[in-house]
């Protein structure tokens, strides 16, 4: 072998080395901390960054850590269980670790009852159109996207209504979740229980996917926002929406990512009774 040959070869396996030393691999399980049984569906990630996963029906989890990010913290969250922060740097490597969350208590506050005036409305984005579609980015778990619903009162929300343009996939499993506008690209989940998002291709009905959360009794104030999670791998498939080109797409790339926009928004809508 010549020379460049050589200094090729060892240049590859150089870089290739970088790669595969320049990351660790962790994982663990997530345990309640009353009952020590799994918790499914858990996002786990490093505050802000694109670094994140969700543990599996089993609670266990497994996410790639780069080298410059050892030093942050990773955080896990869950509806109805308090948040947990934990140092990477107490990770060791190929070591497999329990992680306990607490659940959380929810403080009911005094309801008053007084006459308001309340009508039906569509919230989001309602176009059928499909000749402009978009879909999920990817199939990697805690990938999140959603619509903004416009609402300057109070709302109770009824159901949500999903237009498709395509689906390649069998069945489908989203989480869904609902966040109270506080700020800019400041939103906080209000449930205080998991919602998904459950069916199977032969379902869907004139195209389109509505789910009853009625039960659910959420009442909004003001702007909010609803998504759709990837919360567990769906294989090989696609799922794709009309979008409009007059809305936006809040979306996050995995669990604990900060929130981008896209200036398109896919057909998602909300059926609310809206404080006149």
């Amino acid at each position: 072998m010549n020379t460049i040959g050589k200094l090729f070869t060892f240049t590859y396996f150089f870089i290739i080395s970088q790669i595969t030393f320049s990351q660790e691999r962790i994982s663990g399980i997530v345990l309640n901390s009353e009952n020590k049984q799994p918790i499914e569906y858990v996002n786990i990630g490093i505050p802000g960054k694109e670094i994140g996963t969700v543990s599996n029906l089993n609670g266990d989890f497994s996410l790639q850590i780069p080298a410059e990010n050892k030093n942050d913290t990773l955080i896990f969250s869950c509806i109805g269980f308090e948040p947990l922060v934990v140092d990477l740097t107490n990770f060791s490597n190929n070591h497999k670790k329990e992680f306990f969350l607490k659940e959380k208590f929810y403080n009911l506050s005094e309801i008053t009852v007084r006459p308001k005036l309340f009508k039906t409305k569509t919230l989001g984005i309602t176009t059928k159109n499909k000749k402009l579609i978009t879909g999920f980015e990817k199939n990697k778990l805690g990938y999140e996207c959603g619509v903004l619903m416009k609402s300057k009162k109070s709302a109770y929300l009824k159901r949500i209504h999903l237009n498709i343009a395509d689906c390649k996939y069998d069945s489908v499993f989203y989480r869904v979740n609902i966040y109270q506008v506080n700020g800019k690209m400041d939103f906080e989940n209000i449930l205080h229980e998991p919602i998904f998002l459950n069916f199977a291709k032969s379902d869907i009905k004139n195209n389109s996917i509505s789910l009853n959360i009625q039960n659910y009794n959420i009442v909004t104030h003001g702007d909010f926002l609803v998504t759709l999670e990837l919360v567990k791998d769906l294989g090989d498939g696609g799922l794709w929406f009309p979008m409009s080109l007059f809305h936006k797409t809040y979306a996050r790339k995995t669990s604990q990512a900060s929130w981008t926009t896209a200036p398109i928004g896919f057909s998602l809508s909300v059926e609310a009774d809206v404080e006149q």
